[in-house]
């Protein structure tokens, strides 16, 4: 099995990216369905919280997801965390312009990062969970993000996927999702793409972080969306 990039590596690659990842439309090009994506987890969490408060964004790159939900809610207040200083930097720069609320930035791991006693009533975390390792990993990271929220919180989770069973993964991942990538430039990028993903990612499927989910102690879970080896998805806290 291929050795995974380390935290650092993973970093350093970001560092490099800041530019692409700015831009609502086109950030997320080999994220399938992003724009979709983007409206259906911030107009939930506007739905949702009609008295939103504090907001913790965790892996939030340039900030696209907070920025959505600061142009609908311009008075939220938003922890922004990540690995790369200059995508935090640029999150933040892109975001306090559009809410009267505090902006924070916590650069690292959210895994080790120091959150102090605040509780939030939203966790967003997009294409950030992929990144986690064994069972151990992802059951310490849930747990710890479960504790981050309030009573009523919730998180939205938007991610790369694996499907269970090898054939479906093929046809999914390799076949239809490989195609995509071919499309969008020519076969040497979805290789690029490939690579990286196994070099960087260990996806799991999308039953086993509902089923975690739960799991976790999450009362309420819910799909949003899912297209091929891409999903978005929801837990709440409480029962209502």
């Amino acid at each position: 099995m291929m050795e995974k990039s380390t935290i650092q590596q993973i970093e350093a690659r970001f560092d490099k990216d800041v530019e692409r990842f700015s831009k609502l439309e086109t950030g997320q090009q080999t994220t399938l369905d992003a724009s979709l994506n983007l409206e259906l987890i911030t107009e939930g969490i506007v739905r949702c919280y009609p008295k939103l408060g504090r907001v913790l964004d965790i892996g939030c790159g340039a900030g696209n997801f907070a920025v959505k939900l600061a142009q609908k809610r311009p008075d939220i207040q938003v922890t922004l965390s990540d690995l790369s200083l200059p995508m935090l930097n640029r999150a933040k720069e892109r975001v306090s312009p559009l809410t009267s609320g505090a902006v924070q930035t916590i650069k690292g791991d959210f895994r080790t990062a120091d959150f102090g006693q605040q509780k939030y009533d939203v966790i967003i975390a997009t294409a950030v969970l992929h990144h986690l390792r064994d069972d151990k990993d992802w059951e310490a990271a849930f747990s710890k993000l479960y504790n981050l929220l309030s009573d009523q919180g919730s998180i939205w989770i938007f991610d790369l996927v694996h499907q269970a069973d090898q054939g479906l993964q093929a046809y999914f991942y390799e076949d239809l999702y490989g195609s995509y990538l071919t499309s969008l430039k020519d076969a040497d990028y979805r290789d690029h793409v490939f690579a990286y993903i196994e070099k960087e990612d260990t996806p799991r499927s999308l039953i086993y972080q509902l089923n975690l989910l739960e799991k976790t102690g999450f009362k309420r879970v819910d799909v949003l969306h899912k297209n091929l080896c891409f999903a978005s998805f929801v837990g709440f806290k409480s029962v209502k």
